[in-house]
């Protein structure tokens, strides 16, 4: 085989790697703080896992184009801020099929598409900058809390990106694992750590559909898929809306039972297979998408070793871990939402909100911080040139 043979092989390789190890503790979290039990959480990563896999592998061979799939980080972020709906784990699973439906309709009835595409980017950029800040802040607390298990984990991040930024977080997430197997490896050893699937039949509530099925789904198409195929097409690759929609909705709506909450185009790890990365042949780097939904699968075989560390992680190390994975999309989710300066002070007053955590009438404050941005948004663009 020659270089240019294996360099999509490679690239497809650490493109799943990266992936998975960058941001798994975010959605085992998120999973957990809607209600999931430590086995659901396990089955939840295991069908995003699978899904994800699958779906990049049809669209990647089908077009021979490298089209990466991945679960919806910022997504998990938002479940991980709203908290246990009324109705329980159960609503919640029925809130990732409205998600799903949403994506699949975005793909067949383009006048949705046309609606999503209307809010504007400052807005959905500044509710998800919200919802991440409290996360984000957990590596600050930590150290203050549990400086002796948090501290490695902070070190590794920050030596790894004066040496490599794309590893830091991958390095840091592996010494929080070190950590946990140091303090609790005998509980770690007693668990199940063969993979599988828990079914849960889907309820549908009023309040979880509004708390978590539509800013999930907000959140998954603003931060996921439309910077997705923007990244392929600085690429030079299109890619295909309507079935990409269509997979990654399908996709959603059958793995939601088995607690998974979304999957969606890739969007920073669309460039590592999209890229010179995977070669330098462009009509090879295809390869580098199915390599990588190989690896996803072989990764599946993991997940419930994975979810046993977290349980059984003590202090604050895997809530800070996730805090470090998430720092970077904070910081472009600001970037973003103050971008705009004649929408800039309604970003604002949306971050914060989503920022407060407020409940009310039973819906999170993510929904509420994108109602207040959509308001005043109009309102304050007409009036400050008037104060100016």
């Amino acid at each position: 085989m020659t270089d240019q043979e294996g360099t999509p092989v490679v690239a497809g390789i650490v493109t799943a790697v990266v992936g998975t190890s960058s941001s798994f503790v975010v959605v085992l979290a998120g999973l957990a703080a809607v209600g999931a039990t430590p086995e659901q959480a396990a089955s939840g990563f295991l069908t995003l896992l699978i899904t994800q896999a699958l779906g990049m592998l049809w669209l990647s061979v089908r077009h021979r184009a490298p089209i990466t799939l991945a679960w919806s980080t910022p997504g998990a972020a938002l479940l991980i801020s709203t908290g246990v709906v009324t109705g329980g784990w159960p609503a919640a699973v029925g809130a990732f099929v409205v998600t799903g439906l949403l994506v699949v309709l975005t793909g067949l009835v383009p006048a949705l598409g046309d609606l999503v595409s209307r809010i504007p980017t400052s807005l959905a950029r500044a509710m998800l900058a919200g919802v991440l800040v409290p996360i984000c802040l957990e590596p600050v607390t930590g150290l203050a809390d549990s400086p002796a298990y948090v501290a490695p984990v902070v070190l590794a991040w920050l030596v790894m990106h004066r040496i490599s930024r794309r590893w830091a977080v991958p390095v840091s997430l592996a010494v929080a694992l070190i950590v946990v197997v140091v303090a609790a490896g005998s509980s770690v050893a007693a668990a199940d750590l063969v993979p599988s699937a828990t079914w849960t039949t889907p309820h549908w509530t009023l309040q979880a559909v509004v708390s978590i099925g539509v800013p999930l789904y907000v959140v998954t198409m603003a931060s996921q898929n439309v910077p997705g195929v923007a990244i392929a097409a600085s690429y030079g690759y299109a890619v295909p809306w309507r079935e990409a929609m269509t997979v990654t909705g399908i996709g959603t709506v059958a793995g939601a039972p088995f607690g998974g909450h979304a999957i969606n185009l890739a969007a920073i790890t669309a460039a590592l297979t999209a890229g010179p990365t995977a070669g330098p042949d462009r009509s090879r780097r295809w390869i580098a998408a199915v390599t990588a939904s190989a690896t996803y699968l072989v990764l599946a075989l993991c997940c419930a070793a994975l979810t046993a560390l977290v349980a059984a992680a003590p202090g604050d190390v895997m809530q800070a871990a996730a805090g470090l994975a998430l720092l970077g999309t904070l910081a472009a989710s600001l970037a973003g939402a103050l971008a705009d300066e004649d929408g800039r002070e309604a970003a604002v007053v949306c971050f914060i909100v989503a920022a407060s955590g407020v409940t009310v009438l039973g819906v999170g404050a993510a929904f509420w911080a994108l109602v207040a941005g959509l308001v005043l948004r109009p309102l304050l663009r007409v009036v400050s040139p008037a104060r100016s």
